[in-house]
């Protein structure tokens, strides 16, 4: 198994850029430059206190690293369907598929990972690390205990042998993933009044829901839809009424 430095390097990059730009944006304009402006539609109305940013921070370092390795492992090293011409692939029907199968897998493989990591055992030696910020921001999109960011890199290993998937499609794919998932810990509900109750956002997962999650610890274990929440009742009876208040102020 040959290990190249430079897409490795590469992988790095790509990952960290997108979790800095991404958060520290996203901090800048909701924390630091208009919080007054965005008051409203904050969910908790406190602020957390710096050393939980700077917390955050450190575990996402070492998470991206963990994160980098094992997609390039999956994709570079391993070199999956190599006898696949990605070049094709990218001019068909399956490059369009492909991110319907990344979504529906990243949402169920999460969902299901993510209640084995509320588990009393592996609550208390893994998942706490993410669990500290009660009050997320979005530094805590990758704030995890090393051994829980391996199991959330487990989905590039799982996409990467399930379907031929072409790298840019895989790369537009995880600029998504940390967008939704910055979103999920903003603290603030961008989704408008009501939306919780329309046809299609009554199964999409919301920064109130996961903001609930991380205040309470139970219920509401969704990445990207609340579908696995609500067909198996983990998604919290308080979670319409929480949205509403925050959306009726």
């Amino acid at each position: 198994m040959a290990f190249d430095l430079e897409p490795w390097i590469h992988s790095i990059k790509n990952v960290s850029s997108r979790y800095f730009i991404l958060a520290g944006t996203t901090f800048l304009m909701f924390y630091i430059l208009f919080p007054r402006f965005f008051e409203k539609i904050k969910i908790q109305k406190i602020f957390p206190k710096n050393k939980n940013y700077y917390r955050d921070i450190m575990y996402s370092v070492i998470s991206m690293l963990i994160f980098s390795t094992i997609a390039y492992i999956s994709f570079t090293v391993l070199k999956p369907y190599n006898n696949i011409n990605y070049g094709e692939i990218k001019n068909n029907y399956l490059y369009a598929l492909s991110f319907v199968w990344m979504y529906l897998l990243h949402d169920t493989y999460f969902y299901w990972s993510h209640r084995a990591m509320h588990h009393p055992f592996l609550y208390r030696k893994v998942h706490l690390i993410h669990h500290k910020s009660t009050n997320p921001s979005p530094w805590t999109a990758y704030a995890f205990h090393p051994l829980e960011a391996i199991i959330e890199a487990g989905i590039a290993p799982l996409i990467a042998f399930t379907i031929p998937v072409h790298h840019s499609a895989f790369f537009i794919f995880m600029l998504f993933q940390i967008i939704y998932n910055v979103y999920g810990h903003l603290g603030y509900e961008l989704y408008p009044k009501g939306f919780n109750k329309t046809w299609i956002g009554r199964w999409i997962n919301t920064g109130t829901a996961h903001n609930q999650h991380h205040k309470s610890f139970i219920g509401n274990y969704g990445l990207y839809t609340l579908i696995w929440d609500r067909l198996l009742r983990t998604i919290r009876d308080d979670y319409d009424s929480t949205f509403e208040k925050v959306r009726n102020k």
